[in-house]
């Protein structure tokens, strides 16, 4: 038997396919290549979206709470937001929980505002949930309405020693912030329990 020569078109049909792997690499390199260069080209987009430093450390504020004691509340900030913080005496816990959640236009228990073991604190948003009025019974002498806890002086709402809405055009309680008690003097508005 003779061995034949490789023929002209047998050759072609070899580097034909060397050339189909030459383009699929070539493909592949130049779509990856346009990829990354996607990537870097939309960093800056993304880095500019993220929050800046003034704002991350806005993010949680430390309160100190030793000071204040039973029946006294202080106000402070967190995030641009007037902040109430108030240590209820036990006649302001028996009133709120005199109330029956079913009774509210906003049906919440001092259980469900505060945390267990510190049901005494109460942890508020300083803005009426009307038009966002900064309502009055946080500092000394203030005007505490009829029910113990805040009054809007914009349009009469009227809140409970558990910031509950009673009276008054606001549609929901005061706002309760996420926070946390990080000791036993010190809570952490804006941060979560975990």
């Amino acid at each position: 038997m003779a061995t034949q020569a490789p023929s002209a078109e047998g050759s072609h049909i070899t580097g034909e396919e060397g050339g189909v792997r030459r383009r699929d690499f070539l493909n592949v390199a130049a779509v990856s290549f346009a990829g990354v260069g996607s990537v870097v080209a939309l960093m800056p987009l993304f880095v500019q979206m993220a929050p800046s430093k003034d704002v991350l450390a806005l993010a949680t504020t430390e309160v100190d709470i030793s000071k204040i004691q039973p029946g006294q509340g202080i106000k402070t900030q967190w995030r641009k937001q007037p902040v109430f913080v108030r240590n209820l005496t036990p006649k302001e816990i028996a009133d709120a929980n005199a109330v029956k959640p079913s009774d509210l236009r906003d049906p919440q228990s001092l259980a469900d505002r505060t945390k267990p073991g510190h049901r005494n604190w109460l942890i508020t948003l300083g803005v009426c949930t009307h038009l966002g009025c900064v309502p009055l019974g946080i500092g000394e002498g203030e005007n505490k309405g009829p029910y113990g806890g805040y009054f809007c002086p914009c349009h009469g709402s009227m809140y409970d020693t558990a910031g509950r809405i009673r009276q008054g055009p606001a549609p929901l309680n005061l706002q309760v912030p996420d926070y946390k008690f990080t000791s036993p003097t010190t809570v952490e508005i804006g941060a979560s329990e975990k």
